[in-house]
């Protein structure tokens, strides 16, 4: 087992300093430590996408991600992108096109969404399928998660106007 090491970074625009095994995996975390619940725990392999969140900007596998690995950067979680009380474009476009049959997946698919739509305004459906690619969903709401997704591009497309 290795010793416990001090590492910092931040998350959800937070800056975080903990004292654990620096091969502890970002998606225990985010969920034992942190309390940050919307990060899923699925294949725990890096295959499914459910713990997808955003590294600097880039959507990752946080079951794969040791803490180590974490100084210095920027994580933001499903909680990060958006509240309630103001949702981002791909939370409210997930609840418009009623995009979650159980829910599990989902919370990762909408990080892989914003990282695309932060790259560009105007994604083809090759680069959202491309996006979508490593993300399992077993309930098969794949339409609507489509459509979900095409309806939060056209919001960020309105905006940018």
């Amino acid at each position: 087992m290795s010793a416990h090491e001090s590492v910092q970074f931040t998350v959800n625009g937070e800056a975080v300093t903990l004292e654990l095994d620096p091969n502890t995996k970002l998606v225990y975390v985010l969920r034992n430590d942190l309390k940050l619940k919307a990060t899923r725990f699925g294949c725990g392999t890096g295959h499914c996408g459910a713990c997808t969140v955003l590294l600097d900007g880039e959507p990752v596998q946080s079951c794969d991600l040791p803490l180590w690995s974490l100084r210095g950067k920027q994580v933001v979680t499903l909680e990060g992108l958006g509240s309630v009380e103001a949702p981002h474009p791909v939370q409210q476009a997930f609840i418009d096109e009623q995009a979650a049959q159980c829910g599990y997946c989902i919370n990762g698919i909408m990080m892989s969404i914003a990282a695309l739509l932060k790259k560009s305004d105007a994604p083809t459906d090759d680069e959202l399928l491309a996006a979508l690619d490593r993300h399992l969903c077993r309930c098969g709401t794949h339409l609507r998660i489509l459509n979900a997704a095409r309806r939060a591009l056209s919001k960020v497309k309105q905006a940018a106007r």
